[in-house]
């Protein structure tokens, strides 16, 4: 296992999509990361920034503001865009041409360090009762799914060429708990995504690493062994869910939320044949 380095918070660390629901809760919980935190999201950052904070707004389809947006920092932790399923032109922009506008920011202002936020929807039309691991074929279930896929290629092509290296983290369900039977294997809960971006940001020579975002659960689809370098240890589990969950009425067995790994988002659209 590659050390894990638990060093000084860096200098200055992007956060994108700072107005999100995850990126509210990274706002409070990357914050002994680094000495400055830097929150940019397309929409309103409420509150103002506050010690140690800076706020820039960006839209993620504007290279040259995405440009401006980079300078300065050490590394970035990558959370914005279009987080659902939408049309494509509506996932174009933030999500495709935002990722190169990243990347490409990365390589012009040295930065070397980046945390994508990758999703369990790249793999979504895997079935519920198969267990995959880094390695198994990309299946996206969206267009969403497919701007994840192509992030994934980003990071890969940037790190070969440019040497950034990148920790894309499928995340599976992040919730304050698990909602539905589908999220008792794919819930990830807020401590255990803080670790996974702790992780990412001070293991040494991660390259280009892809991590499953799941915490401890007792229902399990992903196999982490090709990130055991980052030494990812869950703490949390969403067996504490297990009873409320179970109490719902059990939904139909050819319904996508009980047969896909990406549930609901293998049914969404399409769009526009109206």
């Amino acid at each position: 296992m590659t050390e894990f380095n638990a060093q000084a918070p860096l200098n200055r660390i992007l956060l994108t999509g700072a107005a999100g629901g995850l990126g509210k809760v990274l706002r409070e919980s990357l914050r002994p990361f680094a000495k400055i935190l830097r929150l940019s999201d397309i929409a309103d950052m409420a509150p103002a920034a506050g010690p140690r904070e800076e706020i820039q707004i960006c839209d993620l389809a504007d290279k040259n503001a995405v440009h401006q947006l980079v300078e300065g920092v050490d590394a970035i932790v990558h959370f914005g865009g279009v987080s659902v399923e939408r049309p494509f032109e509506e996932i174009l922009g933030p999500n495709i041409c935002g990722i190169f506008h990243i990347y490409e920011a990365a390589r012009r202002h040295g930065v070397k360090r980046v945390i994508f936020a990758s999703s369990n929807h790249v793999i979504g039309f895997y079935r519920q009762d198969e267990v995959i691991d880094a390695s198994a074929m990309r299946r996206p279930d969206s267009y969403y799914g497919l701007s994840k896929s192509y992030g994934e290629d980003m990071a890969s092509f940037y790190f070969d060429r440019y040497g950034i290296e990148t920790v894309s983290i499928r995340i599976g369900s992040s919730f304050p708990e698990a909602q539905n039977r589908r999220m008792l294997a794919s819930w990830l809960s807020y401590g255990d995504l803080t670790q996974l971006i702790e992780r990412g940001l001070f293991t040494p020579n991660v390259g280009h690493t892809i991590v499953y975002g799941a915490s401890d659960n007792s229902t399990v689809w992903w196999d982490n062994r090709l990130a055991n370098h980052l030494g990812y240890q869950p703490k949390d589990s969403s067996e504490q869910f297990r009873a409320k969950v179970e109490a719902q009425p059990m939904p139909a067995s050819d319904d996508p939320a009980m047969v896909y790994q990406g549930g609901a988002f293998v049914a969404s659209g399409p769009f526009g044949d109206e």
